[in-house]
């Protein structure tokens, strides 16, 4: 492990030292003719609909039209000054690669066309269960199954495709790696998101991630500050608290965050956590000057960009808007994203400079901080992306496939492989996972049927447990069983029946706990199709489980 340190350290090293020279591709003075406006804009990522910048549908014209007050996505760039345009699917912005690349084109165009300032286009692609984009791709198997594989490298080169990926459809800035330690097996937020449950493995693996970024040449951010390991609350569906101690926190989430800041991390993600032990107000994280500059920026000497999470999130719904924003910027916070209510986010810190509450230099501070990345990431100098750009090269998609070979991990082996021939059903969590599985099994020579039963009632157990009378063995997947009875029962009941059971938790392996009674259980750490061909090579014996567990299950 010492000599993946070393090498990942000189990788990140490398990297560093051979980032282009921008200097004089942006002005001396990068702020010189700046309006108020537009340095306030640059502070804000925001989501636009449709697939199109300039002639999006006519039901995405209306979303704009709602949200912003224009129709188009170059319009919203242009009449807000906007810094940076996140992506997703729900906003209709991702639907295959040549779209990709020439939404990105327009709305580079537009930035372009206002002041000149290249837009910061990104997107969640994490890998495994949080993949914005899909195939054609080379998606990785995501960062808990990266864990399990023990080797660093795996991070680097898993981060070096996908941004090279990214890149290639005009998406200038991945939101990841996630470096939060997983310590809280209950944790809605992270689970499989996270490299593990040891900070020293995390804090290897976030750096060498960091670094594949850095090679890939896109910008890289580490998330989410202080860290959402210790959690049970995902902050996107309410309050989010740890008691942790000032010392626990200090000593086993933050050191990643740190190892990331080594690595050249250009950008990090503020939670919206509430760490009384680090602030006893009780101030989300992403508000609070005692965690972003007290110890974000003086304690960890960060001087990059630092942006909150999503400012829609449910953990800030009973804090007015204008004192989100104006607070999070208080705090030491950069860029400010998805506030619910755009326009008026904007207003709010237009209005708070006019009335002397806020001091332009400190909007000036952020803008800096937000231009010099922009500056060092080469956005001065990019052009247009191609717009048949090339993705899921054979190379890049038999290294992710390798990387989830070696992931899939072995934790009871009753059952496993599956008998040749064998007659199995496929059950349990996911009406994608299990059909992903069956063709897989299916196309290695097992006949496998499917029965989809999600969080199953008693009817669906009754049908499944029938099911099982008719097969040689039966393969059921699991995820978080912890937060759904009726997956347990499921399984229970399947066992009950006497027929070959091997589970497959395609989730965190934390399901395990549940079922001492399964002989054979498997553990993907997600369900992207990657992880899930590399699953039916084992069950069928084409392939061993050579990945060992990144967390510890009581």
């Amino acid at each position: 492990m010492l000599r993946r340190s070393l090498l990942v350290g000189a990788v990140g090293s490398l990297v560093v030292a051979s980032l282009p020279d921008e200097a004089a591709a942006a002005p001396a003075d990068p702020l010189a003719g700046m309006t108020l406006e537009e340095k306030v804009g640059q502070m804000f990522v925001g989501y636009v609909y449709g697939d199109n910048a300039t002639a999006p549908a006519a039901a995405d014209a209306a979303a704009n039209q709602a949200h912003y007050g224009v129709a188009s996505g170059a319009e919203v760039v242009q009449r807000y000054h906007l810094g940076g345009v996140i992506y997703f699917s729900w906003s209709h912005n991702l639907a295959n690669p040549p779209q990709i690349a020439a939404l990105s084109n327009q709305l580079q165009a537009a930035a372009r066309a206002d002041t000149g300032i290249p837009l910061q286009i990104s997107t969640d692609q994490e890998g495994g269960i949080v993949t914005r984009i899909g195939a054609p791709l080379a998606v990785s198997p995501g960062n808990m199954a990266i864990g399990a594989t023990q080797d660093p490298l795996n991070a680097l080169g898993a981060a070096r495709i996908s941004g090279e990926e990214l890149l290639a459809l005009g998406i200038n800035v991945v939101d990841a790696p996630v470096v939060d330690v997983n310590t809280n097996p209950r944790n809605a937020a992270d689970g499989p998101r996270a490299f593990g449950d040891r900070t020293a493995q995390v804090s290897l693996f976030g750096a060498a991630a960091v670094a594949g970024y850095r090679l890939a040449g896109i910008g890289a951010q580490a998330k989410h500050f202080p860290g959402l390991g210790d959690t049970t609350v995902n902050t996107d569906n309410g309050v989010a608290v740890t008691n942790e101690t000032r010392a626990q926190i200090l000593a086993t989430h933050v050191p990643p965050f740190r190892a990331a800041i080594a690595a050249g991390v250009p950008s990090i993600m503020a939670a919206h956590i509430v760490a009384p032990a680090l602030d006893p107000s009780g101030a989300p994280a992403s508000l609070s000057r005692p965690i972003v500059t007290d110890l974000l920026r003086r304690q960890l000497r960060y001087d990059g960009v630092v942006i909150t999470d999503a400012l829609d999130a449910a953990a800030l719904a009973g804090i007015p808007q204008a004192k989100i924003v104006l607070d999070a910027i208080d705090a030491g916070i950069d860029q400010l994203l998805m506030p619910a209510d755009p326009p008026a986010a904007i207003q709010a810190v237009l209005d708070a400079v006019a009335a002397g509450t806020l001091k332009e230099s400190r909007i000036d501070e952020s803008v800096r901080r937000i231009l010099r990345m922009k500056r060092e990431l080469g956005l001065y100098r990019r052009g247009d992306v191609s717009t048949a750009p090339v993705v899921g090269t054979p190379e890049h998609l038999r290294t992710m496939a390798t990387i989830a070979a070696r992931s899939i991990t072995k934790l009871r082996g009753g059952g496993i492989p599956l008998a040749a021939g064998a007659r199995v059903l496929v059950t349990g969590w996911g009406v994608g996972t299990t059909q992903t599985l069956t063709d897989a099994l299916n196309a290695r020579g097992v006949t496998a049927t499917r029965l989809w039963t999600g969080s199953p009632s008693a009817a669906v157990i009754a049908q499944a447990v029938a099911a099982a009378a008719t097969v040689d063995a039966v393969v059921v997947t699991t995820n978080n069983v912890w937060a759904d009875a009726t997956q347990v029962a499921l399984v229970k009941a399947l066992v009950a029946t006497g027929r070959p059971i091997v589970a497959a938790a395609v989730g965190g392996p934390y399901d395990l706990a549940s079922f001492p009674e399964v002989p054979g259980f498997l553990a993907a750490y997600g369900y992207q199709p990657v992880s899930l061909t590399a699953l039916a090579d084992v069950l069928v014996g084409r392939a061993d489980a050579p990945g060992r567990l990144p967390v510890t299950i009581a």
